[in-house]
């Protein structure tokens, strides 16, 4: 590997761990040649840039018995190789990014050895040779449209003539072999799908599964067959949760579309998984305590990621904001993908006393960690605006106003029908598609200058892909500083946990 420019080697004295990587960026040649060094300035999400190393190449995949090129970006942290790098698709003109388990509408790339790198363990090489795997199962990339009028037959048949090589997408015809038809025309029908509409499939069962028993449990499963058209629902009790219990009930009274199982692979091909599962333990100190739902997690998260690769994970477990990114951190789904119930409840019930008993028409949310330092804030626009809301803590005249209904709401309590309420409402908006705004728990990281790998519940828009969040808030100085309070502590408990 050439790194004898100037600016590669001024770049290269910056970074921490100099001579070690060096020394991998020789075994990345050595493995993959055509992956090139360059340098370049990446923007982090808190706007703060800093002068990097990027590796830009193609990495070969084969599926279908064909081998495409991939073209892909790396960012090399400055702390490389103790750091994993930021991997994105590098998608040409003729090419749309397919939003899936391991890559996100924007290209970000999401894999199980991002998430759990650990060096010398973990390596460029052996991420590069992930990738090719996961992208064989679930190929990222496809060709665009030319035109919103073109016949879905001759779509079909053109998608199923692709190949992509050196980056670019050429069409030609090739005899389809029987063998192969069948699995390639599905294959293409899928495509197909996302090229004329997105990932949406309209055979696609409203299947949501409820992971976890006892009061919240059956609740949320009952919410839910109540607020939501879906065509099944799974219930698995699990084991190890201290709520568990609920499923004999459900078994002994049989209730239409809802089945009972201790089998997690029940839940295959969910649009929605729910988790409320909580496993307390008798430890002393906090940490501890979360210790042992994280442990629990560890235990079928990544395997109901596998099983419903394309679902939206609701977590609900305690504490809803740790649980959550410990729930991203261990599927590898995309973060838009993993959100928690957080503050959506309180943002319901904030809303509503503003509209009903204060007569102030605007929605509201309450922000931030779910515990003292949550913060309420309003939309200056009215319910029925189609514009985007411009939201704040309130502003002279209308602060006294919220802070009256944030009183009002305070000591209502989480009640485990309240909270399978409030769960069933973000399934429903994202099984119909509402992209309703909820306040759920999310990753927080680049909101408002947020630099901290945190979740926090922020208003965001829901639907059938999952979480989008919106712009940023403006907040006061008292306001802040609890965010800023919430940010601090949740970075240092997650950095106690082990994931």
């Amino acid at each position: 590997m050439d790194l004898s420019s100037e600016k590669i080697k001024r770049t290269l004295l910056k970074y921490k761990f100099h001579d070690v990587a060096v020394e991998e960026l020789q075994k990345i040649h050595r493995m993959y040649p055509g992956m090139k060094p360059s340098t370049g300035t990446y923007t982090f999400s808190d706007s703060t840039q800093k002068d990097l190393i990027k590796l830009i190449g193609n990495i070969p995949v084969q599926y279908e018995g064909r081998s495409y090129n991939f073209p892909v970006l790396l960012w090399l942290l400055d702390s490389f190789p103790f750091t994993p790098p930021i991997c994105l698709l590098r998608p040409t003109a003729n090419m749309v990014i397919r939003e899936g388990k391991h890559v996100n509408a924007q290209g970000r790339i999401y894999l199980p050895g991002l998430h759990n790198w650990d060096h010398p363990k973990s390596s460029i090489v052996g991420l590069l040779t992930e990738m090719t795997a996961k992208f064989a199962e679930d190929p990222p990339l496809s060709t665009k449209t030319t035109g919103d009028d073109k016949d879905p037959h001759e779509l079909l048949a053109f998608v199923s003539n692709l190949q992509i090589n050196d980056g670019n997408v050429h069409d030609f015809n090739f005899a389809v072999d029987d063998r192969y038809k069948k699995k390639r025309l599905n294959v293409c029908f899928s495509l197909l799908t996302f090229v004329l509409g997105g990932n949406k499939n309209p055979n696609q069962l409203n299947k949501v599964s409820v992971v976890g028993g006892g009061d919240l449990g059956m609740a949320t499963v009952m919410s839910i067959l109540s607020k939501c058209k879906v065509d099944k629902l799974v219930f698995i009790d699990v084991a190890e949760s201290s709520t568990k219990g609920g499923s004999t009930d459900l078994e002994i009274f049989s209730l239409p579309k809802v089945e009972v199982s201790r089998d997690f692979s029940a839940s295959a091909d969910s649009r929605v998984v729910v988790v409320t599962a909580n496993a307390w333990s008798s430890e002393q100190s906090y940490v501890s305590v979360v210790q042992t739902n994280v442990d629990m997690y560890r235990g079928f998260i990544p395997n109901l990621a596998r099983l419903s690769p394309k679902a939206v994970m609701i977590i609900a477990s305690q504490p809803v904001d740790l649980m959550s990114q410990v729930a991203w951190r261990q599927s590898g789904l995309p973060p838009t993908h993993v959100i928690g119930a957080g503050c959506n409840l309180d943002s319901e019930r904030l809303s509503h006393v503003l509209d009903i008993n204060l007569n102030t028409h605007k929605p509201a949310w309450v922000i931030g960690e779910l515990s003292d330092n949550k913060v309420p804030v309003m939309s200056n626009t009215q319910l029925s605006s189609s514009v985007n809301p411009d939201i704040a803590t309130g502003s002279a005249s209308a602060k006294p106003l919220l802070d009256r209904a944030f009183e009002m709401i305070k000591n209502r309590g989480q009640r485990s029908w309240s909270v399978g309420l409030s769960i069933a409402d973000i399934t429903n908006s994202v099984l119909l598609d509402k992209n309703k705004m909820h306040s759920v728990s999310t990753l927080a990281q680049g909101w408002c200058g947020i630099g901290s790998e945190v979740f926090l519940s922020l208003p965001c828009i829901m639907g059938a892909n999952g979480s989008t969040r919106l712009a940023g808030v403006s907040v006061g100085p008292e306001e802040d500083a609890k965010l800023r309070d919430s940010v601090s502590s949740l970075s240092n408990h997650m950095s106690q946990l082990r994931i």
